[in-house]
């Protein structure tokens, strides 16, 4: 898979609520109830990872969910962030 340019990361972006391009990756914040919430919402990502086989660099703290995705085999954002994207957003939904 093929790194993005700007311009293509831009357009996708547009129609992507809430994530934004930081640090040459996509990334977005959660914020939950709590912290078991926001857990369980990490729990049910990670089975849509391991299905995609595409992981994200993420931080938990408490009620706070942080994710960056890049596909690292192209030093940069691919088709493969952006599905993982709509995947985390319909299961957050």
């Amino acid at each position: 898979m093929s790194k993005m340019t700007d311009k293509e990361i831009d357009e996708k972006l547009a129609k992507f609520e809430g994530w934004d391009l930081e640090e040459g990756a996509l990334h977005t914040v959660f914020e939950f109830e709590n912290f078991k919430e926001a857990f369980s919402a990490m729990t049910r990502i990670s089975f849509e990872c391991e299905k995609q086989g595409h992981h994200p660099e993420w931080t938990n703290i408490y009620n706070t969910l942080e994710i960056y995705l890049t596909t690292h085999d192209a030093d940069g954002v691919t088709e493969k962030d952006f599905k993982l994207a709509k995947a985390i957003d319909d299961l957050i939904g």
